[in-house]
């Protein structure tokens, strides 16, 4: 699919409990646990919705896309979580722009930075990661130690 001129691409903020939201985290889940493999559950338990503070989807002619989430990790800290884009709409700048407003609306929440954790083999998200301007970090909290995991931090702009 071809994002042409006359798309309409529409940015929402919203919680965690949106049903859009919800239905674009499943497929996310499943992707994971296969690229997850036998440590699924562990990374699982730090993703349920209920821990999350914000949720962003974005459409696509009226069409859930693509989503992401912002989790309070510490007073001036976001964590980003949940980033997904349905295939059919991938390598098309979505993420980017759900990014974009995640962090947008974690500066208007008063944080100074966010941090987020991915699969050191997702490279599409790695990729993204460090031309959204993270910087590789040592992993923190539940995923130091997790030779899978690649941790990443951004200040934000005031």
């Amino acid at each position: 699919m071809t994002l042409s001129n006359n798309v309409e691409i529409k940015i929402v903020r919203t919680d965690p409990g949106n049903r859009d939201f919800i239905e674009l985290t499943k497929k996310l889940d499943s992707i994971l646990q296969e690229s997850d493999g036998e440590e699924h559950e562990f990374f699982a338990q730090f993703n349920k919705s209920a821990d999350l503070d914000k949720a962003v989807i974005i459409y696509i002619n009226k069409v859930p896309a693509g989503c992401g989430a912002i989790k309070k990790y510490s007073g001036i800290t976001a964590e980003i979580k949940r980033m997904y884009v349905q295939p059919d709409y991938r390598r098309k700048g979505l993420a980017g722009k759900i990014l974009d407003e995640l962090e947008k609306w974690s500066s208007e929440l008063n944080y100074s930075e966010c941090i987020l954790e991915t699969g050191r083999d997702l490279l599409a998200a790695v990729n993204l990661y460090k031309i959204s301007g993270y910087e590789v970090i040592p992993n923190y909290g539940q995923y130091a130690g997790k030779e899978r995991s690649v941790c990443f931090r951004k200040v934000l702009d005031e």
